[in-house]
């Protein structure tokens, strides 16, 4: 759950830097909107691989 939260987190942070690049054209914001959503790839990859983990001792 540790993860789940930590890409709520993320996702709220970028949040103005998302609509200063989307309504405003600063490239800048995008810049940090990229990097953030490249953390949360990272974070979603390790959250399935805790999902799966879970799941596969609950079978055992």
């Amino acid at each position: 759950m540790e993860k789940f939260s930590q890409i709520k987190a993320v996702l709220a942070s970028i949040e103005k830097d998302a609509e200063k690049f989307y309504n405003g054209g600063n490239s800048a914001a995008g810049t940090r909107v990229r990097k953030a959503l490249q953390d949360i790839k990272s974070l979603a990859s390790d959250a399935r691989k805790e999902v799966t983990e879970i799941k596969n001792k609950a079978k055992k």
